[in-house]
């Protein structure tokens, strides 16, 4: 029998975290316990709570409640780790924050959870990735930016990716920017693409960190 108040659960699809503990737990408080959760990537690195962070989100992947996609910090990590490099070694390559605070040993330990995420979650109508998709290849990719945003053809739906940091949620037609700028002293936001709801939450105060000039210079603007 189905009662009026029933209904199937919800997806809501999660900016990147970035070490942003605090904010995630109040978010993930804010949302319905029946709903499935899903973090486009990024959940390590630049805030001050990576590990909490990460313990979170994978205890969430272990209860069944939540998948976590991989961003591009993630799959620098691995490299990292894969290259046997210490932090210092290559300062182009991600990962500096996580290793200082996490350790070698631990973050040894992280690395095939990390190297398995997933690329994309698919709903109906829509799917979350963490950049976007080369439009080469129509293959997620975790870089990419305005190559995708001019060339999206509505194929897939809803697009939902994190990685652009900026000032609220935004859309480039179907396209939904996610990434609020939690560590950055914006918010932590999740948006439901059932209903197209959003929570957001307070993220990190601002200490230091900028938004990058890219979300306010003329990448976001020649597309809108």
């Amino acid at each position: 029998m189905t009662f009026p108040d029933q209904r199937p659960p919800r997806h809501w699809v999660i900016g990147d975290v970035h070490g942003c503990a605090d904010a995630l737990q109040w978010l993930v408080t804010q949302l319905p316990p029946g709903d499935r959760l899903v973090f486009c990537g990024d959940v390590i690195n630049r805030g001050s709570s990576i590990q909490a962070a990460m313990e979170l989100v994978w205890d969430l992947v272990r209860r069944g409640r939540a998948v976590w996609l991989k961003g591009n910090h993630e799959r620098d990590l691995v490299t990292r780790l894969d290259d046997g490099l210490a932090p210092t070694s290559r300062p182009e390559l991600n990962g500096n924050d996580t290793y200082r605070q996490l350790g070698a040993a631990s973050c040894r330990l992280w690395r095939d959870r990390l190297d398995q995420l997933p690329l994309a979650y698919w709903g109906q109508g829509w799917v979350a990735t963490h950049a976007g998709f080369d439009p080469r290849t129509w293959q997620p990719d975790l870089n990419v930016r305005l190559a995708f945003w001019q060339a999206y053809d509505n194929r897939f739906g809803e697009v939902i990716v994190g990685h652009t940091p900026g000032p609220g949620l935004r859309r480039l037609g179907s396209i939904v920017l996610l990434d609020t700028g939690a560590c950055y002293g914006g918010d932590l936001t999740a948006y439901c693409p059932e209903t197209q709801e959003t929570r957001r939450v307070s993220g990190l105060p601002a200490t230091g960190r900028h938004l990058p000039a890219l979300v306010h210079g003329s990448a976001l603007s020649c597309v809108l």
